[in-house]
């Protein structure tokens, strides 16, 4: 079976605008979570969200490419820039039809379609921008990026609510394996911090409400009361072992197992058995080869929400029996918000990391233990740990479950 490692690797997201300033701010602890600062919240109930800080899109693009890309595609084209810059790839050198892209986005355009169907409503919906189509739909991300760096091969765009980054670069793993390609761009991208996206998830009664940005984002938390709202992406290079060796590249991590299921329960809540969830880290932990007892960490979902973070808890419970009490299980939601299509492969990326550094990032702002959520949750104070599997859950509306495996790399 051919294996698959991580040669590059870019972020841009509530912490950091780049790989290195991201994985600096999660081994602190710093918590990215503040005051809304893009659009008005005077209406609205929700306050806080973790965004990009002081974004300019022409730091990163030409101005007149901004302006026709909606601000998911955006960061989607700012963290492939330099995954693949990471990587060393060199496009000339490679197969283009064995190279794909998958680039996911739970909910794609939405400040883009909030924009131009205010327009369409003051000066007539053949008013609207041409560009109105290419820069609201989910997979144009994909898209724009292959034809930038002219991957022929697989591209799409997965959407699974917010496991969507997870499924893309589970995805574009087994497209690896299965020797259907030699390179795979992968993970995902969310900017929805605008009145339609804070008013859809506040009237849900999903998002938290208070006025405290350390205390919004509390996973697992007796005291949470809704997820935290982020922005941003996450996007990794996948290569086959051998064809990363042969041409010298750096190797963070391998991704060694994959598992997706469906709760088939609520089009939003958990199942709460966490039977679903449960048998996804099953699936990912047996496509790895490995017996569960080899997990060292879990990059919970952990959201925030009360449903969620015991429903995993639980889930965690029935996959790994008696050594879930001897996981690590932490939740960088806490510092980064919830990222919903892009935090799958943000926290793939932060796997990765962890392995590379032997360190196991805290769930920070933990106060009040609740007796459903009895992991260890690594609260408040990361771990300098030689860890040698993690795996991350991402579990999206509509009862989309997902893990990823990985396997530090010790240079074979």
């Amino acid at each position: 079976m051919r294996r698959v490692v991580i040669t590059g690797m870019g972020t841009i997201n509530p912490v950091g605008h780049d790989l290195g300033e991201t994985w600096d701010s999660i081994k602190k602890g710093v918590c990215g979570i503040d005051f809304i600062k893009q659009i008005d919240t005077t209406q609205f109930k929700v306050k806080i969200a973790g965004e990009v800080k002081d974004y300019d899109p022409e730091k990163y693009l030409d101005k007149k490419e901004a302006r026709r890309m909606d601000k998911y595609t955006q960061f989607a084209i700012i963290a492939s820039r330099e995954a693949f810059k990471d990587s060393g790839i060199n496009t000339e050198d490679e197969d283009a039809y064995r190279c794909g892209t998958i680039i996911s986005s739970g909910i794609g355009g939405l400040k883009t379609l909030e924009a131009e169907f205010v327009k369409g409503e003051t000066r007539g919906f053949e008013k609207i921008s041409p560009f109105f189509i290419p820069m609201s739909i989910a997979n144009m991300a994909a898209g724009e990026i292959a034809i930038e760096i002219g991957f022929k091969g697989v591209c799409e765009s997965i959407v699974t609510a917010c496991a969507s980054g997870s499924n893309a670069v589970g995805e574009a793993f087994h497209y690896i394996r299965d020797d259907y390609a030699d390179v795979m761009l992968c993970g995902g991208s969310e900017a929805v911090i605008c009145n339609m996206g804070l008013g859809g998830f506040t009237v849900m009664k999903a998002l938290n409400t208070g006025n405290d940005p350390s205390r919004a984002s509390i996973p697992f938390d007796a005291e949470r009361g809704g997820f935290v709202m982020g922005e941003g992406a996450g996007i990794l290079v996948l290569e086959e072992l051998e064809h990363a060796k042969k041409r010298g590249a750096k190797i963070y991590a391998e991704l060694v197992g994959y598992g997706a299921t469906c709760d088939a329960h609520h089009i939003t809540a958990p199942d709460p058995t966490g039977q679903g969830a449960a048998t996804c880290m099953t699936k990912a932990v047996k496509d790895a080869g490995i017996e569960p007892e080899k997990i060292d960490y879990i990059n919970a979902h952990g959201t925030s929400t009360h449903l969620n973070d015991a429903g995993e808890t639980a889930a965690i419970k029935i996959a790994f029996g008696e050594h879930a009490k001897k996981l690590m299980v932490s939740s960088t939601k806490s510092m980064t918000g919830h990222l919903l299509g892009g935090s799958g492969a943000l926290e793939a990326i932060i796997c990765s990391k962890a392995l590379q550094d032997s360190f196991v990032p805290a769930t920070i702002n933990y106060k009040n233990p609740d007796p459903e959520c009895d992991l260890d949750i690594v609260p408040n104070e990361g771990r300098n740990v030689d860890i040698k599997y993690a795996a991350s859950n991402s579990l999206g509306f509509g009862g989309h479950n997902a893990c990823l495996v990985f396997r530090k790399w010790e240079n074979e």
